[in-house]
């Protein structure tokens, strides 16, 4: 494996922008300076170095870029609730079990119905997608549904409303001398930090608490609200789902005993019996019932909501049976949205759903004093911005062997390497760092086992379509011509990274369309590309194409 230091990159990269355009008529305006946020080089030294290549190839395009890092809390808030107050951020879409199937990836991220308050937060619209998005959830053969799965990926690859970098290698550490080695699950896209071996780890000593890490501080403990990465791992085990995805990326019965077609739009469900929820309170169909129609309320959980729209009713058949009745078939729905649907307490969500819309406020906006699941953890204790203590919840019908489950924010990386080192934490699960660090670690220290996983999650850069000259589809195909995707792998991710150029990854062997990712750098088209369509570079700087007035002043 070849690496590539970013100081060597720069050194190539940094040829002068030519004067070179011919200066046309009439240009248009000059294209303001853009900023891409990025998470701090601290936090996140991946992410920020590659958003300064990034930024260092787009400057030989005739723009000026200011790379401005935010730590995570408020970049995601910008991103997320302010949608025309920046103009790009680099971003990620985590591996979790549901999108194994990638109906999440492929219909709501890019779908136009997610655009106002959903995950399509760059608000990209375009109706040849939306019918190939629609066809294959509804789309019940395989291979039927791959075709579209193909051309919903071809239509990305076209007008490329995100800018894929790279599928990352998940990469983890942890102490043999604690964890049983044979106990670690690999989940196929995911790695070993998943929630099948936070249930299934044995203990190799005395030592019972899973101490474990993260690189930035957590957003919310919600089963309403979809936080980031390190708060799903939490959500997956606090709040149990009624499916699960297996270590083999199919899905399976967790706090549904059954889960039967009758047809293609008729789902039957018995719960499993004697579960509890973490209060001592029954769970029951009223749960269940309750879990599946909330989310419906956009104005109540507008995250979740998705995941729902396509549900025409739920019925209870008995007292621990339930009917969901689908508006069209869904040929991912037991994975992309069973297995990621929270069941909730209604004794405790229902009168705050009540108090809540009451205020004009969702349930993203409420945190519980001590959130209430019926899941293989309870929380004991818990601060976003410090540490979370779970136990293990020893009535539940797949108790863990640990017995508590301890997180820590640990916003430096080296720190977390010298936690781990020293015995303060035990499972590394969110380094942040050159991977080739804990190879060598390892090699100095035969208990330090190390496991790396390509991610079916994607590293990309958010290009805000409501902001121009990001609308532009053209402009966005030229910012992806100039990207050196293979060098980013290299370089900013130390090799421990494969390119991307679409929403399915290469594990998703499958549905991911051959080829799509083979997408290589061309400076020379880029440029063609913006030429093409009136764009013009004058004294060094890009300017709109002809008659096309700059309309905001920066993020």
């Amino acid at each position: 494996m070849t690496h590539v230091s970013r100081r060597v990159f720069l050194a190539g990269a940094a040829a002068v922008v030519s004067a070179a355009s011919p200066r046309a008529a009439d240009p248009g305006d000059r294209i303001r300076k853009l900023v891409m946020l990025s998470a701090p080089q601290s936090n996140d030294p991946q992410e920020f170095q590659a958003a300064q290549l990034l930024a260092q190839a787009w400057r030989q395009l005739g723009l000026e870029i200011e790379v401005r890092p935010l730590p995570r809390p408020q970049l995601a808030d910008i991103v997320w609730n302010q949608r025309d107050k920046w103009d790009m951020s680099m971003w990620r879409m985590v591996g979790r079990p549901e999108r194994s199937d990638p109906d999440e990836l492929v219909y709501s991220l890019f779908h136009s119905s997610t655009a106002n308050g959903g995950y399509d937060f760059v608000t990209y619209i375009n109706k040849d997608y939306d019918r190939a998005a629609e066809s294959e959830r509804q789309e019940i053969d395989p291979r039927k549904r791959q075709v579209f799965m193909y051309q919903a990926q071809d239509i990305i690859d076209r007008d490329q409303p995100y800018i894929f970098l790279v599928f990352p290698k998940n990469t983890f550490a942890y102490s043999s001398k604690v964890w049983k080695p044979e106990s670690m699950v690999e989940q196929s896209g995911i790695g070993i930090r998943c929630f099948w071996t936070f249930v299934r780890a044995e203990p190799a000593s005395a030592q019972k608490d899973m101490i474990v890490n993260a690189a930035e501080p957590l957003v919310a403990l919600n089963p309403l609200y979809i936080g980031g990465a390190v708060d799903s791992w939490m959500t997956e085990l606090v709040w149990d789902r009624l499916m699960r995805v297996g270590p083999d990326g199919l899905p399976v019965p967790w706090s549904a005993s059954r889960a039967e077609w009758t047809d293609a739009t008729t789902l039957d469900l018995a719960l499993r019996p004697g579960q509890t929820w973490h209060d001592g309170e029954k769970v029951t169909i009223d749960d269940v019932l309750f879990s599946l129609q909330a989310p419906a309320n956009g104005n109540f959980s507008p995250m979740y909501k998705p995941f729902v729209a396509n549900i025409a009713e739920v019925t209870a058949t008995g007292e621990d049976t339930v009917r969901i009745k689908l508006k069209t078939p869904n040929a991912g729905f037991l994975t992309a949205s069973l297995a990621k649907l929270n069941l909730v307490p209604k004794h405790i969500w229902g009168p705050l759903m009540d108090s809540q819309m009451a205020k004009g406020q969702s349930a993203e906006q409420y945190q519980e004093p001590k959130p209430i699941g019926s899941g293989p953890f309870r929380m004991v204790s818990f601060n976003l911005q410090d540490q979370v203590v779970l136990e293990a919840n020893e009535k539940h019908w797949a108790a863990p062997k640990m017995a508590r489950w301890i997180l820590r924010v640990v916003t430096n990386n080296d720190a977390a390497l010298g936690m781990l080192q020293r015995g303060e934490i035990n499972f590394l699960t969110d380094y942040r760092g050159d991977p080739k660090v804990l190879v060598d670690m390892a090699k100095q220290d035969a208990a330090i086992q190390v496991v790396s996983t390509t991610d079916m999650g994607f590293r990309f850069l958010a290009p805000n379509g409501r902001r121009p000259p990001f609308n532009d589809p053209t402009f966005r195909r030229a910012l992806s011509s100039a990207t050196n995707r293979q060098m980013l792998a290299a370089a900013a991710w130390n090799g421990f990274a494969i390119p991307a150029n679409s929403m399915v990854a290469p594990s998703l062997t499958f549905w991911a369309k051959p080829g799509i990712n083979d997408l290589k750098v061309d400076m020379g088209e880029a440029k063609k590309l913006l030429t093409d369509a009136g764009y013009t570079v004058v004294d060094g700087h890009l300017h709109y194409p002809p008659g096309v007035k700059e309309t905001l002043t920066g993020s």
